[in-house]
């Protein structure tokens, strides 16, 4: 099969879902003319709250960023370990290292590629601060067996939810547990379920953490923008970051939200697709998101010799990925490498097919036949 062949919706492995009014909202935003943090960011961060069920959200540039700021604002700093699954982008773990912390990466299970309670059991020291479990493909983690540990020693969980918004913990959404304890962070980029271009939020569990998460963002200054225009001074109370939300990025998400209920019909739909094509296609395992909770960021394989089946796709011109290499092998972390046998086995076989809304049946047809035909040679 020629790479003429190949549908564009198989081309790549995601790309950013556009409903057709985003560009409206850009424009009324651009007329606004106020860019940075204003009234569109704030209405942005209301909605989010609406939706999740939850008394407040706190919109920042990034994930990266969300991770960072929610580590800070539950005390996390010099000297603390952060458990985290290797099994992540870098940048949960480069969250930890920009807070001062130390990552102490865990063991996965292979049939989710997310951490369980018992490995985050396993992964704990005296030194333990927090646990960062990752919603590895957009599902949640459910660490209610190791909950009474963690809260009697005082270690704080913070979700890495960048995958995983509208995805649920039983019947509530990721995110709304708050009152349980736990802070939960969001990513808005480019080709997440909701995308604002760029863009994050953190979860805060208390109005006292909301404000810690805010003061952290704008760069410890105390004043909102409204309020500083309108005087000749400011106060600038502790260190803080430049991670606003812009109202240009707000405006495209305000658009994404209002007619999220497509993402989450399509998402699930096209995985049960991939389900049901996969299911007889000898040598290959689909990674669980435990999809009638989940709104799917991804469909992950484990194939046998990933790498040469990997080349053959992308000569076929199939749009497959890899994600993630670990990240307790990677150079910049050496010095908390751990042996993690079950991860380094996985990494060696995933990789992630084309998906994204715009796919049809007939373009995941395509992507499994090829996958078939690869993996049989």
């Amino acid at each position: 099969m020629t790479s003429t062949a190949i549908p564009a919706a198989a081309r790549v492995n995601a790309r950013p879902y556009l409903h057709g009014t985003e560009a409206d909202a850009l424009t009324a935003a651009l007329h606004a003319g106020q860019y940075g943090h204003g009234p569109i960011t704030e209405e942005f961060e209301r909605a989010v709250a609406a939706y999740l069920g939850v008394d407040d959200v706190v919109a920042v540039e990034s994930g990266t960023a969300a991770l960072h700021l929610a580590l800070l604002a539950a005390g996390i700093g010099a000297g603390d370990e952060v458990v985290v699954p290797s099994m992540t982008f870098c940048a949960s773990v480069q969250a930890i290292t920009a807070a001062g912390a130390r990552p102490r990466f865990a063991e996965i299970d292979p049939d989710t590629l997310c951490v369980s309670a018992d490995s985050v059991l396993e992964a704990l020291t005296e030194d333990t601060r927090a646990v960062m479990p990752v919603l590895y493909g957009g599902r949640a983690v459910d660490l209610t067996q190791a909950a009474p540990v963690l809260a009697e020693r005082g270690i704080t969980v913070i979700e890495d939810a960048a995958q995983a918004f509208g995805s649920r913990h039983g019947d509530r959404k990721v995110g709304a547990y708050g009152v349980q304890g736990t802070l939960t962070c969001f990513s808005f980029g480019p080709i997440k379920s909701l995308t604002c271009g760029q863009g994050g939020a953190v979860v805060p569990r208390t109005p006292e953490e909301a404000e810690r998460v805010r003061l952290l963002r704008m760069l410890g200054i105390r004043q909102s923008q409204a309020d500083r225009i309108r005087t000749t001074t400011y106060s600038v109370d502790r260190t803080g970051w430049r991670y606003p939300m812009s109202a240009l990025n707000a405006a495209i998400g305000l658009a994404q939200l209002a007619r999220f209920a497509r993402i989450e019909a399509a998402r699930p739909r096209l995985w049960r697709t991939y389900r049901d094509a996969l299911a007889e296609v000898e040598g290959v395992v689909l990674v669980d998101v435990d999809v009638e909770r989940s709104v799917p960021f991804n469909c992950v394989v484990r194939v046998p010799d990933r790498d040469t089946v990997f080349a053959t796709l992308h000569a076929q011109g199939i749009g497959v990925g890899v994600h993630y290499p670990p990240n307790h092998l990677q150079p910049a972390f050496a010095p908390w490498h751990r042996p993690l046998p079950v991860t380094e086995q996985v990494a060696q076989e995933i990789m992630s097919l084309p998906f994204h809304p715009e796919m049809t049946e007939q373009d995941v047809s395509v992507v499994v036949n090829a996958l078939r035909q690869a993996v049989a040679r």
